[in-house]
């Protein structure tokens, strides 16, 4: 199937109907989750709401049905940051919903954070932004299959343009040595890609009906700014991060389209990476972008994959 043409102006209005689908989006209780869950339920899907705080969840699930009457959505419990919740999590999601998942969206993330440890042990940026994510689309991919063709079945990662300046440090991945918040940052949104290029390239070579994409959102204005000045105390590091959101970046609304966009737009292959098309990728309408070379290293992409199996326990798509 070919590459669809670029997008003009693309927006949510533009999404197709929806109605049968079953999808799921990591941090959906605020930000581009919110609006991804939100749009994706007003266009007839399903969607899990998997978050770590289940009360914001049922407040985020309650404003989605607010806005869009007669949506249908669930709040389920996922700390990516477990690997014990994220095999509880996609035990009792399989249970519920067998006929299988169409849209996997992993959205959730932490940015520039100090370094703290995950109940495993892993850096936590790593540990949420890729191995959480990478364990969860490893245990939903039979669920994913099930629900039968690739128009019905896509895996979506958001990533970030933080990834061209992130490097894979292989000798010290999690930090323990050497640690930088922003490089631990754009390490693990690297990892985003290198695992979305590797798993689109083991489904193609197993020939399985599932397509792995990614997206970024440029920059938009969410809470995501606002958590490490909040984490280190920085009051004035709060304030001008909200500052910069408000003078800055674009919408949480404009900058879920990219996402929405890779996971809906129908003809779309596996592989792909979608961005805003304004000056530096930072605002505007979804298109096609591309990618540093670092995201696009086979071999490290492979010795990631061999990395987060051994990591997280979770095998799938040997290849």
């Amino acid at each position: 199937m070919t590459t669809a043409a670029k997008p003009t102006d693309w927006t949510a209005s533009d999404i197709p109907n929806l109605a049968g689908f079953e999808a799921i989006v990591t941090g959906a209780n605020s930000g581009l989750g919110l609006v991804t869950a939100t749009q994706l339920a007003a266009h007839g899907a399903h969607v899990t709401l998997a978050v770590r705080d289940t009360e914001r969840g049922e407040l985020a699930a309650e404003s989605i049905r607010t806005s869009s009457p007669g949506a249908t959505v669930e709040v389920s419990h996922l700390d990516l940051a477990s690997l014990a919740s994220v095999r509880e999590f996609t035990e009792l999601w399989i249970a519920a919903h067998p006929a299988g998942l169409h849209l996997l969206i992993n959205n959730a993330g932490v940015m520039a954070i100090p370094r703290r440890e995950s109940a495993d042990g892993f850096e936590m940026q790593l540990a949420t932004n890729h191995l959480g994510h990478f364990a969860l689309t490893g245990l939903l991919l039979p669920t994913l299959i099930t629900a039968g063709g690739p128009e019905r079945s896509r895996v979506v990662t958001v990533s970030s343009q933080a990834h061209r300046f992130g490097r894979m440090n292989f000798d010290d991945l999690q930090g323990e040595r050497k640690y930088r918040a922003w490089g631990a940052y754009g390490q693990s949104k690297l990892a985003n890609l290198l695992f979305t290029n590797e798993l689109n390239r083991r489904l193609r070579q197993a020939d399985v009906p599932v397509r792995a994409l990614s997206a970024h959102p440029g920059y938009a204005a969410t809470n995501l700014q606002s958590a490490a000045p909040r984490m280190k105390g920085s009051n004035m590091g709060e304030k001008i991060m909200g500052l910069a959101n408000r003078v800055l970046a674009q919408s949480a609304e404009m900058g879920a389209l990219p996402t929405l966009y890779a996971a809906t737009q129908p003809g779309l292959p596996g592989g792909l990476y979608v961005g805003p098309d304004g000056f530096g990728e930072q605002r505007g309408h979804p298109t096609l972008v591309g990618m540093s070379a670092a995201a696009s290293n086979r071999a490290d992409a492979s010795r990631l994959w061999a990395a987060s199996e051994e990591l997280t326990g979770v095998h799938y798509l040997d290849g």
